[in-house]
């Protein structure tokens, strides 16, 4: 591959003055020769000074990046360009990175002029998770006289993984979960509850006086009241809807994104109170599962079995992946579905199946609200087809009300929330039915 050659703004700068020659000899036809002979002179010196331009051969590039970024977090890729032993001189053009559509890129593309090696450091910001997989690095070099680049391509091939945000998963990001005081985030304070006995404390004013242990306080001769924990090595299983419910987006990004953030919040909140937390993805078949365990490594194997999970335009199978998930006997489950209700005849399959999982089991829906649905049926309209906006919105908005009342009688916890506030919901939902002692 000997590359494309490309003209530079200096070779039409010197084009442009040798036309000047040329108009002459319009008005004396003598000097026509001379023309023709300066302009063949002209295109030899731009071909000579491509033919002399830096060659595929003469320069190697690499790039050095993360292997494992998150998504919507800025990282920096570093290229590395060097000239082939035994090459001297300046190494002038431009250089860009091939990057697949879809991250944000700033500084990938930028003028280069080295000697010997150089580094070129730009930021990638992932819009979505999955892979992302480099392929090549385009040069134009310029020619000695600058004249004429020699445009090419260097393979680069690479690859990286895009997980789902994990900064969400740092300590203080869930003490702010739990310690929010915006009623929408936080609903109910949480309670040192629990099954049990962890140990005994002094009596304090507004403590129950039925924890009193009156055996103890006989003993000690002042009141001691028992302390009781949640209850540890229980079953959590979050189940996440990768349907058409969930493919559109909110906020910029996919429900499902959404979804995966609230389910990685929720297993590493699970895991801290020494649960057994499983995940399954599902649409019309099941596309992922990883079986209910505790422990630090499973939630990295939760992470690693979500950051590829994408939603797709069919009807999810509630009873296929609930009939697989229960194929074994397992104890009591706090089943954990994130979804989107605002369909009617689809909620109908999960109302079904929510039925049967009581009272076996303990049903938890998190349901996502889409505030512009939400927004346009409150909406005073402007015109007709705000009205039929807004007629359409409310109909939507009074059908996942009814579902969810059906969802509740039917013995299942339901929260709804906002996309942004979603994570924190279904993380105050799980916190609250451990301290309530309900699983």
């Amino acid at each position: 591959m000997i590359g494309r050659p490309v003209p530079t703004q200096r070779a039409f700068i010197v084009a442009a003055v040798g036309l000047l020659p040329a108009i002459l000899s319009v008005m004396e036809p003598s000097v026509a020769l001379g023309c023709v002979v300066l302009d063949l002179v002209l295109v030899a010196v731009i071909v000579i000074d491509f033919v002399r331009a830096w060659r595929p051969g003469d320069v190697t590039v690499s790039r050095d990046v993360e292997p494992v970024l998150s998504s919507h977090r800025p990282a920096k890729v570093t290229l590395v360009l060097e000239q082939r032993p035994g090459r001297r001189g300046l190494v002038s053009g431009l250089v860009r990175d091939q990057v697949p559509p879809g991250p944000k890129l700033d500084g990938h593309q930028r003028a280069i002029a080295f000697e010997g090696s150089t580094r070129i450091e730009y930021r990638l910001e992932p819009s979505t998770r999955g892979d992302l997989h480099f392929s090549e690095v385009w040069l134009r070099l310029d020619g000695p006289w600058g004249l004429c680049a020699r445009q090419f391509s260097l393979p680069c091939p690479g690859s990286l993984k895009v997980f789902p945000d994990l900064t969400a998963l740092t300590k203080d990001a869930l003490a702010l979960a739990r310690a929010n005081e915006d009623d929408a985030r936080r609903r109910v304070p949480l309670r040192s509850e629990g099954r049990e006995f962890e140990s005994l404390r002094e009596y304090r004013v507004g403590d129950d006086r039925r924890s009193i242990d009156w055996k103890a306080t006989a003993r000690r001769s002042r009141t001691m009241v028992r302390v009781h924990q949640p209850e540890r090595n229980q079953v959590v299983l979050l189940m996440l809807d990768c349907g058409r419910h969930m493919a559109g987006e909110v906020l910029g990004r996919r429900k499902l994104d959404h979804a995966v953030d609230a389910a990685l919040r929720l297993a590493k909140v699970s895991l801290d109170q020494g649960d057994l937390v499983g995940v399954m993805g599902f649409s019309t078949e099941v596309r992922t599962w990883l079986p209910p365990r505790k422990g630090a490594d499973q939630l990295r194997a939760i992470a690693q079995a979500l950051y590829r999970l994408d939603a797709t335009l069919e009807e999810s199978d509630y009873g296929q992946a609930l009939d697989l998930a229960f194929s074994k006997g397992v104890k009591r489950t706090l089943v954990v579905t994130l979804t989107d209700l605002l369909d009617p005849d689809a909620a109908q399959a999960l109302l079904k199946r929510t039925r049967r999982l009581v009272p076996r089991h303990l049903p938890l829906i998190a349901s996502m609200q889409d505030d512009a649905v939400h927004q346009a049926a409150i909406s005073m309209p402007a015109s007709v087809i705000d009205a039929h906006r807004r007629r359409v919105a409310s109909q939507l908005e009074a059908d996942a009300k009814t579902t969810v009342a059906r969802l509740r009688d039917a013995g299942a916890r339901v929260v709804r929330s906002s996309a942004k506030d979603f994570g924190p919901t279904a993380v105050n939902a799980y916190l609250d039915i451990k301290a309530r002692g309900l699983l």
